[in-house]
């Protein structure tokens, strides 16, 4: 019975070595380097924030091809990114520059943050504020500590 387990486990295992092949074949390690680098940094136009080698869409299929021949004619990784960002727009891209369309992504959460302080400062409570009691109340006091004592 174990030795049924341990070969059921086997072919279970044997199926995700050969899914590991790779399609893309490049004529040096820097050049594969770069393409994986590249399929991590870029994001999939379709999906919900999934880099391209995450991605099974078509397109994300057809962006890492294109990606594989810019990198296999020996384009730069600035090279490859300028490409993709011209033609799919800065959305493609993971790190988004600053410029005046893209600034509120940055300053949003500082000025949410310091609304939130602004906030709590202005709406804190004065714990140190003396408490004026009527001598009724004071009295009430008075009996009360000197009971304690």
């Amino acid at each position: 019975m174990k030795l049924l387990t341990i070969f059921s486990l086997l072919i279970l295992f044997a199926g995700g070595v050969s899914a590991t092949e790779d399609k893309y074949q490049f004529d040096t390690e820097a050049q594969q380097n770069l393409f994986f680098e590249l399929s991590k940094e870029l994001r999939c136009p379709k999906c919900q924030n999934q880099n391209l080698a995450d991605s099974d869409a078509m397109i994300a299929a057809d962006l890492k091809r294109k990606v594989h021949d810019l990198v296999k004619e020996g384009q730069s990784k600035e090279q490859v990114i300028a490409y993709m960002k011209q033609r799919y727009g800065d959305f493609v891209y993971y790190q988004p520059p600053v410029n005046s369309m893209t600034i509120w992504l940055w300053l949003l959460p500082a000025l949410f943050v310091l609304s939130g302080l602004l906030w709590l400062l202005m709406n804190r409570k004065n714990t140190n504020a003396d408490v004026k009691l009527d001598s009724a109340q004071q009295k009430k006091v008075d009996e009360l500590l000197e009971r304690d004592e």
